[in-house]
Protein backbone atom coordinates (compact mmCIF):
# COMPACT_ATOMS: atom_id res chain seq x y z
CA UNK A 1 0.00 0.00 0.00
CA UNK A 2 1.14 3.89 -0.67
CA UNK A 3 1.96 5.70 2.28
CA UNK A 4 -0.02 9.19 2.44
CA UNK A 5 3.20 11.04 1.16
CA UNK A 6 3.22 8.86 -1.70
CA UNK A 7 -0.22 9.82 -2.60
CA UNK A 8 0.22 13.22 -1.86
CA UNK A 9 3.24 13.03 -4.36
CA UNK A 10 0.95 11.38 -7.27
CA UNK A 11 -1.80 13.83 -6.23
CA UNK A 12 0.10 16.98 -6.95
CA UNK A 13 1.68 15.56 -9.95
CA UNK A 14 -1.34 14.34 -11.60
CA UNK A 15 -2.84 17.78 -10.68
CA UNK A 16 0.44 19.55 -12.33
CA UNK A 17 0.38 16.79 -15.38
CA UNK A 18 -3.26 18.06 -15.86
CA UNK A 19 -2.39 21.32 -15.53
CA UNK A 20 0.31 21.16 -18.04
CA UNK A 21 -2.40 20.00 -20.64
CA UNK A 22 -5.13 22.00 -20.02
CA UNK A 23 -3.87 25.54 -18.66
CA UNK A 24 -5.54 28.18 -20.74
CA UNK A 25 -3.46 29.71 -23.52
CA UNK A 26 0.08 28.23 -22.45
CA UNK A 27 -1.17 24.49 -21.93
CA UNK A 28 -0.19 21.50 -24.03
CA UNK A 29 -3.61 21.66 -25.73
CA UNK A 30 -3.50 25.23 -26.23
CA UNK A 31 -0.40 24.82 -27.57
CA UNK A 32 -1.28 22.32 -30.37
CA UNK A 33 -4.72 24.45 -31.00
CA UNK A 34 -2.45 27.03 -32.10
CA UNK A 35 -0.21 25.12 -34.02
CA UNK A 36 -2.88 23.46 -36.04
CA UNK A 37 -4.12 26.44 -36.79
CA UNK A 38 -0.75 28.25 -38.19
CA UNK A 39 -0.28 25.32 -40.17
CA UNK A 40 -3.83 26.17 -41.47
CA UNK A 41 -2.84 29.75 -42.31
CA UNK A 42 0.50 28.67 -43.66
CA UNK A 43 -1.36 26.46 -46.37
CA UNK A 44 -4.14 29.58 -46.90
CA UNK A 45 -0.93 31.77 -47.55
CA UNK A 46 1.19 29.37 -49.63
CA UNK A 47 -2.04 28.73 -51.87
CA UNK A 48 -2.57 32.71 -52.67
CA UNK A 49 0.77 33.01 -53.17
CA UNK A 50 0.75 30.11 -55.90
CA UNK A 51 -2.27 31.47 -57.29
CA UNK A 52 -0.85 35.21 -57.32
CA UNK A 53 2.11 34.05 -59.17
CA UNK A 54 -0.04 31.98 -62.01
CA UNK A 55 -1.93 34.96 -62.29
CA UNK A 56 0.96 37.29 -62.88
CA UNK A 57 2.56 34.84 -65.60
CA UNK A 58 -0.79 34.13 -67.11
CA UNK A 59 -0.63 30.60 -66.24
CA UNK A 60 -3.41 27.98 -65.51
CA UNK A 61 -4.47 27.38 -62.10
CA UNK A 62 -6.38 24.61 -61.60
CA UNK A 63 -7.26 22.29 -58.71
CA UNK A 64 -4.06 19.74 -60.11
CA UNK A 65 -1.47 21.76 -60.11
CA UNK A 66 -2.11 23.27 -56.54
CA UNK A 67 -2.10 20.09 -55.17
CA UNK A 68 1.52 19.71 -56.47
CA UNK A 69 2.72 23.26 -56.10
CA UNK A 70 1.95 22.47 -52.29
CA UNK A 71 2.53 19.02 -52.13
CA UNK A 72 -0.47 18.25 -50.99
CA UNK A 73 -3.17 14.95 -51.65
CA UNK A 74 -5.93 16.14 -54.12
CA UNK A 75 -8.52 15.90 -51.27
CA UNK A 76 -7.04 18.16 -48.85
CA UNK A 77 -6.56 20.78 -52.10
CA UNK A 78 -10.67 20.48 -52.62
CA UNK A 79 -10.93 20.97 -49.19
CA UNK A 80 -8.33 24.05 -49.25
CA UNK A 81 -10.00 25.47 -52.44
CA UNK A 82 -13.74 25.07 -50.28
CA UNK A 83 -12.38 27.14 -47.72
CA UNK A 84 -11.20 29.64 -49.59
CA UNK A 85 -14.13 30.34 -51.63
CA UNK A 86 -16.41 30.74 -48.47
CA UNK A 87 -14.18 33.02 -46.57
CA UNK A 88 -14.05 35.13 -50.23
CA UNK A 89 -10.30 34.99 -51.30
CA UNK A 90 -11.06 33.32 -54.60
CA UNK A 91 -13.53 32.20 -57.26
CA UNK A 92 -13.59 29.47 -59.29
CA UNK A 93 -14.88 28.99 -62.51
CA UNK A 94 -14.70 26.36 -65.07
CA UNK A 95 -12.25 24.54 -63.32
CA UNK A 96 -10.07 27.20 -63.01
CA UNK A 97 -9.35 29.23 -59.65
CA UNK A 98 -9.04 33.27 -59.85
CA UNK A 99 -7.99 35.84 -56.96
CA UNK A 100 -10.45 37.88 -55.68
CA UNK A 101 -9.42 41.46 -54.45
CA UNK A 102 -9.16 40.55 -51.03
CA UNK A 103 -7.14 37.49 -51.91
CA UNK A 104 -4.86 39.15 -54.32
CA UNK A 105 -4.59 42.08 -51.58
CA UNK A 106 -3.70 39.21 -49.10
CA UNK A 107 -0.79 37.33 -51.54
CA UNK A 108 0.77 40.49 -52.07
CA UNK A 109 1.21 41.06 -48.49
CA UNK A 110 2.66 38.06 -47.88
CA UNK A 111 4.94 38.03 -50.61
CA UNK A 112 6.02 41.85 -50.12
CA UNK A 113 7.04 40.33 -46.57
CA UNK A 114 8.97 37.17 -48.59
CA UNK A 115 10.89 39.52 -50.56
CA UNK A 116 12.16 41.95 -48.22
CA UNK A 117 13.20 39.27 -46.27
CA UNK A 118 14.88 38.06 -49.22
CA UNK A 119 16.26 40.93 -49.71
CA UNK A 120 17.67 41.65 -46.14
CA UNK A 121 19.02 38.41 -46.43
CA UNK A 122 21.30 38.95 -49.49
CA UNK A 123 22.22 42.57 -48.25
CA UNK A 124 22.59 42.31 -44.63
CA UNK A 125 24.22 39.22 -43.63
CA UNK A 126 26.26 35.93 -44.68
CA UNK A 127 23.59 33.48 -45.42
CA UNK A 128 23.98 31.61 -48.48
CA UNK A 129 22.01 32.03 -51.78
CA UNK A 130 21.06 28.83 -51.77
CA UNK A 131 19.77 29.09 -47.95
CA UNK A 132 17.47 32.79 -48.78
CA UNK A 133 13.72 31.01 -50.26
CA UNK A 134 13.42 28.70 -47.48
CA UNK A 135 14.62 31.20 -44.91
CA UNK A 136 12.25 33.61 -46.28
CA UNK A 137 9.08 30.82 -46.59
CA UNK A 138 9.44 30.62 -43.00
CA UNK A 139 9.45 34.43 -42.41
CA UNK A 140 6.87 35.26 -44.58
CA UNK A 141 4.50 33.52 -42.34
CA UNK A 142 6.20 34.85 -38.73
CA UNK A 143 7.08 38.30 -39.58
CA UNK A 144 4.30 41.10 -39.16
CA UNK A 145 3.32 43.38 -42.20
CA UNK A 146 4.41 46.63 -39.98
CA UNK A 147 7.72 45.45 -39.28
CA UNK A 148 8.70 44.42 -42.88
CA UNK A 149 7.81 47.82 -43.79
CA UNK A 150 9.95 49.28 -41.26
CA UNK A 151 13.29 46.56 -42.24
CA UNK A 152 12.54 47.77 -45.83
CA UNK A 153 12.70 51.52 -45.04
CA UNK A 154 15.89 50.96 -43.21
CA UNK A 155 16.90 49.29 -46.35
CA UNK A 156 15.99 52.06 -48.26
CA UNK A 157 12.90 50.43 -49.88
CA UNK A 158 14.32 47.84 -52.47
CA UNK A 159 12.33 46.98 -55.47
CA UNK A 160 13.41 44.06 -56.32
CA UNK A 161 14.82 40.99 -54.44
CA UNK A 162 18.23 39.21 -55.11
CA UNK A 163 16.33 36.98 -57.67
CA UNK A 164 15.20 39.94 -59.83
CA UNK A 165 11.21 39.59 -58.71
CA UNK A 166 9.41 43.17 -58.16
CA UNK A 167 8.75 43.56 -54.68
CA UNK A 168 5.26 44.92 -53.72
CA UNK A 169 4.62 48.08 -52.50
CA UNK A 170 2.94 48.93 -49.30
CA UNK A 171 -0.02 49.77 -51.16
CA UNK A 172 0.38 46.58 -53.62
CA UNK A 173 1.82 48.12 -56.96
CA UNK A 174 3.67 45.94 -58.98
CA UNK A 175 5.42 46.36 -62.35
CA UNK A 176 3.83 44.07 -64.95
CA UNK A 177 6.19 40.56 -66.01
CA UNK A 178 8.56 41.43 -68.38
CA UNK A 179 10.90 40.04 -70.56
CA UNK A 180 11.80 36.09 -71.93
CA UNK A 181 12.78 32.94 -70.82
CA UNK A 182 16.47 32.07 -71.92
CA UNK A 183 15.70 29.21 -73.83
CA UNK A 184 13.50 31.02 -76.28
CA UNK A 185 16.81 33.08 -77.29
CA UNK A 186 18.22 32.60 -80.63
CA UNK A 187 22.66 32.45 -81.50
CA UNK A 188 23.43 35.85 -81.77
CA UNK A 189 21.59 37.40 -79.43
CA UNK A 190 22.21 39.31 -76.23
CA UNK A 191 20.60 40.59 -73.05
CA UNK A 192 20.60 40.89 -69.43
CA UNK A 193 19.51 38.75 -67.31
CA UNK A 194 16.01 40.13 -64.73
CA UNK A 195 15.17 37.51 -62.65
CA UNK A 196 16.59 34.14 -62.06
CA UNK A 197 13.27 31.06 -60.55
CA UNK A 198 14.36 30.01 -57.50
CA UNK A 199 12.00 26.87 -57.64
CA UNK A 200 12.76 23.55 -57.59
CA UNK A 201 15.68 24.06 -55.46
CA UNK A 202 17.92 21.64 -57.65
CA UNK A 203 17.23 23.64 -60.50
CA UNK A 204 18.34 26.59 -58.73
CA UNK A 205 20.94 25.31 -57.57
CA UNK A 206 22.29 24.66 -61.10
CA UNK A 207 21.63 28.21 -61.97
CA UNK A 208 23.63 29.21 -58.85
CA UNK A 209 26.68 26.77 -59.51
CA UNK A 210 26.93 28.85 -62.91
CA UNK A 211 27.31 32.39 -60.89
CA UNK A 212 24.29 33.62 -63.06
CA UNK A 213 22.68 36.63 -61.10
CA UNK A 214 20.27 39.19 -62.06
CA UNK A 215 22.26 41.66 -64.14
CA UNK A 216 24.60 39.58 -65.76
CA UNK A 217 24.91 40.14 -69.58
CA UNK A 218 24.66 37.38 -71.62
CA UNK A 219 25.51 36.45 -75.17
CA UNK A 220 23.68 32.83 -76.91
CA UNK A 221 26.71 31.61 -78.61
CA UNK A 222 25.19 27.80 -79.58
CA UNK A 223 22.17 26.36 -79.15
CA UNK A 224 20.89 22.63 -79.92
CA UNK A 225 17.95 20.57 -78.20
CA UNK A 226 20.11 19.27 -75.76
CA UNK A 227 22.17 22.59 -74.89
CA UNK A 228 22.32 26.21 -74.39
CA UNK A 229 25.60 27.74 -74.73
CA UNK A 230 26.44 31.62 -74.08
CA UNK A 231 29.13 33.80 -72.34
CA UNK A 232 28.02 35.26 -69.48
CA UNK A 233 29.87 38.54 -67.90
CA UNK A 234 32.97 37.05 -69.70
CA UNK A 235 32.74 33.40 -69.00
CA UNK A 236 31.58 30.52 -70.88
CA UNK A 237 28.12 28.42 -69.61
CA UNK A 238 26.56 25.48 -70.33
CA UNK A 239 22.60 24.91 -69.67
CA UNK A 240 20.34 22.44 -70.32
CA UNK A 241 17.12 24.08 -72.23
CA UNK A 242 14.50 22.67 -69.28
CA UNK A 243 17.14 24.53 -67.29
CA UNK A 244 17.35 27.98 -69.33
CA UNK A 245 13.61 28.10 -69.06
CA UNK A 246 14.12 29.42 -65.22
CA UNK A 247 16.30 32.34 -66.35
CA UNK A 248 14.11 35.24 -67.38
CA UNK A 249 16.21 37.60 -70.14
CA UNK A 250 15.26 41.45 -71.53
CA UNK A 251 17.09 41.58 -74.89
CA UNK A 252 19.71 44.05 -75.66
CA UNK A 253 21.19 45.30 -78.69
CA UNK A 254 23.01 42.90 -81.02
CA UNK A 255 26.96 43.13 -80.20
CA UNK A 256 29.50 44.90 -82.88
CA UNK A 257 32.05 43.27 -80.73
CA UNK A 258 33.20 39.75 -81.42
CA UNK A 259 32.80 37.07 -78.35
CA UNK A 260 36.40 37.31 -77.79
CA UNK A 261 36.60 41.12 -77.50
CA UNK A 262 33.47 41.08 -74.74
CA UNK A 263 35.05 38.52 -73.13
CA UNK A 264 38.07 40.61 -72.37
CA UNK A 265 35.93 43.08 -70.99
CA UNK A 266 34.74 40.71 -67.69
CA UNK A 267 38.64 40.02 -67.10
CA UNK A 268 38.64 38.73 -63.44
CA UNK A 269 41.25 39.12 -60.41
CA UNK A 270 42.14 35.68 -60.55
CA UNK A 271 43.43 36.20 -63.95
CA UNK A 272 46.08 38.41 -63.05
CA UNK A 273 49.76 37.21 -63.17
CA UNK A 274 52.87 38.02 -60.91
CA UNK A 275 54.76 41.45 -62.21
CA UNK A 276 51.54 42.45 -64.27
CA UNK A 277 49.13 45.83 -62.76
CA UNK A 278 45.47 45.78 -63.52
CA UNK A 279 42.86 48.21 -62.98
CA UNK A 280 39.46 47.50 -60.97
CA UNK A 281 36.68 47.85 -63.14
CA UNK A 282 33.82 46.36 -60.98
CA UNK A 283 32.68 43.70 -59.01
CA UNK A 284 30.62 41.39 -59.43
CA UNK A 285 26.26 41.64 -58.97
CA UNK A 286 26.74 37.99 -57.67
CA UNK A 287 28.80 39.06 -54.44
CA UNK A 288 26.54 41.02 -52.46
CA UNK A 289 26.27 42.04 -48.82
CA UNK A 290 29.04 41.85 -46.17
CA UNK A 291 31.40 40.16 -48.57
CA UNK A 292 30.69 43.09 -51.21
CA UNK A 293 31.17 45.54 -48.40
CA UNK A 294 34.46 43.80 -46.77
CA UNK A 295 35.72 44.37 -50.49
CA UNK A 296 35.16 48.39 -51.03
CA UNK A 297 36.22 48.41 -47.31
CA UNK A 298 40.12 47.06 -48.74
CA UNK A 299 39.66 49.54 -51.45
CA UNK A 300 38.43 47.47 -54.25
CA UNK A 301 36.49 49.66 -56.08
CA UNK A 302 36.39 51.38 -59.91
CA UNK A 303 39.95 52.58 -60.65
CA UNK A 304 41.92 51.23 -58.14
CA UNK A 305 45.32 49.59 -59.16
CA UNK A 306 45.87 46.11 -58.42
CA UNK A 307 49.01 44.14 -58.16
CA UNK A 308 49.97 40.38 -56.73
CA UNK A 309 52.39 41.00 -54.16
CA UNK A 310 52.76 37.18 -53.05
CA UNK A 311 51.35 33.78 -53.60
CA UNK A 312 50.66 30.77 -51.50
CA UNK A 313 52.63 27.73 -52.12
CA UNK A 314 49.07 26.47 -53.83
CA UNK A 315 48.10 29.66 -54.82
CA UNK A 316 45.63 30.27 -52.20
CA UNK A 317 45.38 32.66 -51.24
CA UNK A 318 46.93 35.27 -52.75
CA UNK A 319 48.64 38.85 -51.48
CA UNK A 320 47.63 41.69 -53.25
CA UNK A 321 48.92 45.22 -52.78
CA UNK A 322 45.81 47.55 -52.90
CA UNK A 323 46.61 51.01 -52.77
CA UNK A 324 49.14 51.25 -49.79
CA UNK A 325 48.05 48.37 -47.71
CA UNK A 326 48.58 44.06 -48.79
CA UNK A 327 45.13 41.76 -48.55
CA UNK A 328 45.09 38.53 -48.89
CA UNK A 329 41.83 37.32 -50.91
CA UNK A 330 40.93 33.63 -51.87
CA UNK A 331 40.24 32.89 -55.20
CA UNK A 332 35.95 32.38 -54.41
CA UNK A 333 36.64 36.41 -53.36
CA UNK A 334 38.90 37.44 -55.99
CA UNK A 335 36.71 36.08 -59.03
CA UNK A 336 33.56 38.55 -58.33
CA UNK A 337 36.28 41.30 -58.88
CA UNK A 338 36.50 42.37 -62.37
CA UNK A 339 39.56 44.10 -63.83
CA UNK A 340 41.24 45.80 -67.02
CA UNK A 341 44.78 45.24 -68.10
CA UNK A 342 46.81 48.55 -67.21
CA UNK A 343 48.41 49.52 -70.90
Amino acid sequence: MYNPLSLLIIGVLTLGLFAWVLWPKRGLLAWWQRSQLDRKRVLIEDALKYLYDCEYKSKDANIDNLSENLNIPGEQAEELIGNLEKTGLIISKKDQLHLTETGRNYALRVIRIHRIWERYLADETSIAAKDWHHEADLKEHLLSFEDANILASEMGNPVFDPHGDPIPSVSGEIPDYAGVALDTMEVGTSGIITHIEDEPHTVYLQILALGLNPGTNIIITEKTPEKIAFVADGERCILAPVFAKNVTVVRTKPHSKSIEEETKKYRRLTDLKPKETAVVSGISKACRGQQRQRLMDFGIVPGTHVTIEMQSTFGDPTAYRVLDAVIALRKEHAQHIYIEQQQ
